[in-house]
C-alpha cells in the first residue's frame, strides 16, 4: 500500500541552490494535484528580485528569519520573522532583503507551478539564459510578467 502522505526534514525535498538563494521544494505541484506549491527559500546577502507580477497566481510568504523589504503595488514594506504577505494575482512586486543579511521564509504559490520553472532553470546553460526568445517562452510559460528592475528603496536615496 503506497502512503497518502509526505514528510521532509530539513534540507530534504528537490533543491535549487543559486547564486543568490537556495530553494527546497517541500510540497509540490504534483503532490497537491496543481493546487498550490510550498517551497523553502533560503535568500542569500545578495538577493534581489526585480519588478513583476503573475496574472494567475498569488503568492504568499511567511518570514521565519532576518527582514525582507517588499515593494507591493507601489508601498515599501519590511517583513520581519512572523510576518505573513499575501500578493494576490495581478499585483506588482519585487523584493530585496535588508540590511543586505541573509533571510528565510516559506512561499506558497497558488496554482501551483513555481516547482516546475526551477526544475526547468535547472537545466538551463549559461547560452539559454541569455536567450532573450527562450526567455520569454518561460516566463509566459509559467506566469511571470517582467516590469523592471527592483524600484529605488526610500532608504537608498540621500
Amino acid at each position: 500500500m503506497s502512503t497518502r502522505y509526505s514528510k521532509l526534514g530539513p534540507g530534504e525535498g528537490p533543491n535549487y541552490d543559486w547564486e543568490n538563494d537556495h530553494t527546497f521544494v517541500k510540497v509540490s505541484g504534483q503532490d497537491t494535484n496543481g493546487a498550490y506549491t510550498l517551497m523553502e527559500d533560503n535568500l542569500k546577502a545578495s538577493f534581489a528580485l526585480g519588478l513583476h507580477r503573475h496574472d494567475s497566481h498569488a503568492e504568499t510568504f511567511y518570514f521565519l528569519a532576518g527582514e525582507v523589504d517588499f515593494y507591493v503595488d507601489g508601498d515599501w514594506l519590511r517583513c520581519a520573522a512572523g510576518t505573513t504577505m499575501h500578493v494576490p494575482a495581478g499585483v506588482p512586486h519585487a523584493c530585496r532583503v535588508a540590511e543586505s543579511a541573509p533571510a528565510k521564509m516559506l512561499m506558497i504559490f497558488q496554482p501551483s507551478g513555481f516547482d516546475g520553472l526551477l526544475a526547468e532553470l535547472a537545466t538551463m546553460s549559461e547560452a539559454d539564459f541569455a536567450d532573450e526568445a527562450k526567455m520569454a517562452d518561460l516566463n509566459a510559460r509559467y506566469d511571470i510578467v517582467p516590469m523592471g528592475p527592483v524600484p529605488p528603496h526610500p532608504d537608498d536615496q540621500s
